[in-house]
């Protein structure tokens, strides 16, 4: 039985349920609760996290795929339905990372909550997520480094061995490499969340501590997407990293104080006052299909 399946359903011709899938949801589902946690922590309601999942789930994946799709282009120019096929493997972290971030901006717009506040609320979830996801990489034997021919390397977590032309082959365990890092920059972020004050400062800071490991990382492995000679990671890296320190150091001076949030998410509301703007918005919401009925009739 192929490794990467966990079992398989009894339906039809059998559905198979890989690890990789279940590691994926696993961190997931921890990345929720720890959100959740700091939402609450920063006077905000758990469903805030739990509605903008909504948007970020499908935007991550949406924009996972096609950052890996745009660098190997040429495996999917013959049969470009093939850009659908997720299943067969092709996510990109950065591309999950960008569309994370344009859904915080969605969601900031629609709720009128600071987009700093929700991306630093994000970022020790995202890390973390990151460093349980690694190990999807492990059950799928992907995202290894070169390959160790030195005997007194070749042990765990050294090395990790693949199995290739029906034989094990020692290779440098990037995935676990990485994994650790992460873990250690949640640590960080989690140690430095209340003493960093500018909104958005959290998720620079993860943006600069991810980007330096990888950077690093990214050099030892086998499969990086290529920009002629350059790894796209390294480059992405190199932008966070400038991007964050130029962030924490010019922020600061431009960030005006906002009033503390009094919305839909605050923890302050009572169960009438949401009920009041639930109905309110649902008046307002028939009120405006009335407008369009009435509109399209005149138009008739």
């Amino acid at each position: 039985m192929d490794q990467r399946v966990a079992f398989t359903l009894p339906f039809g011709n059998g559905i198979e349920v890989h690890w990789y899938g279940i590691i994926i949801a696993a961190a997931l589902i921890l990345a929720v609760l720890i959100g959740c946690l700091e939402a609450k922590r920063r006077g905000y309601r758990s469903e805030m996290v739990l509605d903008f999942m909504l948007i970020a789930i499908p935007l991550g994946i949406i924009f996972a795929r096609l950052y890996y799709v745009v660098f190997e282009w040429p495996l999917y120019a013959a049969d470009p339905i093939r850009m659908l096929y997720i299943w067969e493997g092709g996510l990109a972290i950065y591309g999950a990372v960008i569309g994370g971030v344009l859904a915080v901006f969605i969601f900031s717009k629609w709720r009128k909550i600071s987009a700093g506040e929700l991306l630093d609320i994000a970022a020790p979830s995202i890390i973390l997520a990151q460093a349980i996801g690694r190990w999807g990489n492990y059950v799928n034997q992907e995202a290894h480094g070169t390959q160790i021919l030195d005997p007194a390397w070749q042990w765990f977590p050294a090395g990790v061995q693949i199995f290739e032309n029906g034989q094990l082959v020692w290779y440098m365990a990037t995935f676990f490499y990485e994994s650790i890092w992460n873990l250690i920059v949640f640590a960080v972020l989690m140690l430095l969340k209340k003493k960093i004050k500018v909104r958005g400062g959290i998720f620079a800071l993860y943006g600069i501590l991810y980007g330096f490991g990888r950077f690093f990382i990214e050099s030892l492995r086998t499969d990086s997407l290529m920009l002629g000679h350059l790894r796209i990671s390294q480059i992405v890296s190199i932008a966070l990293i400038a991007g964050g320190i130029l962030f924490l150091i010019f922020m600061p001076r431009r960030q005006k104080q906002l009033p503390a949030y009094d919305g839909f998410y605050s923890l302050s509301w009572t169960p009438e006052q949401l009920e009041a703007y639930k109905a309110e918005n649902s008046m307002k919401n028939h009120k405006k299909k009335d407008s369009k009925d009435n509109g399209d009739e005149d138009k008739n």
